[in-house]
C-alpha cells in the first residue's frame, strides 16, 4: 500500500504548534519571534516524519486525452492569475499537450459536464482550492503559496519600522473568500513578526465611499502608519482616496500593493506591490499535473518592487 503523504499539518500536529508557526520554521523565516526550542521541536519532528514539502496544488488525473483543464471559478483576473495560466500553457504546448480554462461562478454539476465533455487528462481546480478550509496543505502555504506571499509583503513594512499596520479588502463579494483568506494570513504573519494585530477595513470602487472609509478608518485607528492592500485594485483606490483627503503616501500612510499589476508604475505616487513569479509556477503545476517531476520551484516565489507610496 502506498503510503500517505506527509503533511505540513501532520508536522504540526507533532511538534504542538500551528501550522504557520510549522511553516515559518521549516520556511527559516528571519524576523519572527519563535523560541529555538520550539524550533527545534518542529525541525525534529519534520526530519522524524520525512516532511517534504511539495509546493503545488494536487492534480485530479481524470482522463486520456491531451487536454488539461484549469478551473479558474471567479478568482480575480489579476497579474499572477494571467502570469499563471501563461506559464501552464506554454510548458503544456512544449510537452505536447492543451489547456482549457474554465472561467465563470459555480454551478450545480457544471465542472463536472466539461470534465465529462471534454475527459481531460487532468484538472487543476484552483478555484476550489481557495475556498478550501486549508488551502495551505496544497498551495505551499507558508513555504511558496499564497500565505508566504503575504508575509512578503507584510515583513517588507515591518523591516521599514512600521508595527501597527492596516489591511484594505475589496468590498466585492465574489472576492470575499479569497480577501477572507489573504486577511487571515497578514494576521497570522503579523503576530509571528512581533508585531500588533492588523486592523483591516474595506474600500469599494466608489470613490466617495472609499474617501469616507478611509476618513474613518483613520479616525478610529490613529496608530496605523502603513496600510497592506488586499491587491492592487484595492491599493490604487486606497492612494485615490488618500488624495481626496488631502493626504499622501508614504507620508501620511505607506501603502504597498500585492500582485504588480501593469498600471501600479503609472499612479502619483507610483504603487510598491509584491510580484509573484506566476509563470514559473504555472510551469511547475502543468508538469505535475501530468504526473512529471515539477522540478524546483523560483528561488524567490515573490519580491517587493519598491516604489514611491511605501
Amino acid at each position: 500500500m502506498r503510503r500517505a503523504r506527509v503533511t505540513l499539518a501532520d508536522v504540526a500536529r507533532r511538534s504542538g504548534v500551528s501550522s504557520a508557526t510549522a511553516s515559518f520554521v521549516l520556511n527559516r523565516v528571519t524576523g519572527q519571534t519563535i523560541p529555538e526550542a520550539t524550533q527545534e521541536r518542529v525541525r525534529r519532528a519534520a526530519e522524524e516524519l520525512g516532511y517534504v514539502p511539495h509546493g503545488i496544488a494536487r492534480a485530479l488525473r481524470e482522463g486520456t486525452s491531451r487536454l488539461v483543464l484549469l478551473n479558474v471559478g471567479q478568482l480575480p483576473r489579476r497579474t499572477s492569475l494571467e502570469g499563471f495560466i501563461d506559464g501552464l500553457d506554454e510548458e503544456l504546448t512544449r510537452l505536447g499537450h492543451a489547456l482549457l480554462v474554465r472561467y465563470g461562478a459555480p454551478t450545480p454539476g457544471g465542472l463536472r459536464h466539461v470534465v465529462d465533455a471534454a475527459a481531460p487528462r487532468a484538472v487543476l481546480d484552483i478555484a476550489r482550492l481557495y475556498a478550501s478550509d486549508d488551502p495551505d496543505a496544497h498551495d505551499g502555504g507558508w513555504i511558496a503559496g499564497l500565505a508566504a506571499h503575504t508575509l512578503t509583503q507584510i515583513s517588507y513594512l515591518a523591516r521599514r519600522g512600521h508595527t501597527t499596520i492596516g489591511f484594505v479588502l475589496p468590498a466585492d463579494q465574489r472576492f470575499a473568500r479569497l480577501a477572507q483568506l489573504r486577511w487571515e494570513q497578514a494576521r497570522t504573519a503579523a503576530d509571528a513578526l512581533g508585531l500588533r494585530a492588523p486592523v483591516s477595513f474595506t474600500v469599494s470602487a466608489d470613490r466617495a465611499e472609499a474617501r469616507d472609509r478611509l476618513r474613518d478608518f483613520r479616525h478610529a485607528h490613529p496608530a496605523v502608519t502603513a496600510l497592506a492592500a488586499c491587491d492592487d485594485d484595492v491599493a490604487i483606490r486606497t492612494l485615490a482616496a488618500l488624495g481626496d483627503l488631502g493626504l499622501s503616501a508614504p507620508d501620511d500612510l505607506a501603502v504597498i500593493g500585492f500582485d504588480d499589476a501593469e498600471f501600479a508604475a503609472l499612479w502619483s505616487p507610483t504603487l510598491t506591490s509584491v510580484r509573484i513569479q506566476a509563470v514559473a509556477y504555472g510551469r511547475c503545476a502543468a508538469r505535475h499535473a501530468l504526473g512529471l517531476d515539477p522540478g524546483p520551484l523560483p528561488r524567490d516565489p515573490a519580491t517587493v518592487i519598491e516604489r514611491e507610496s511605501a
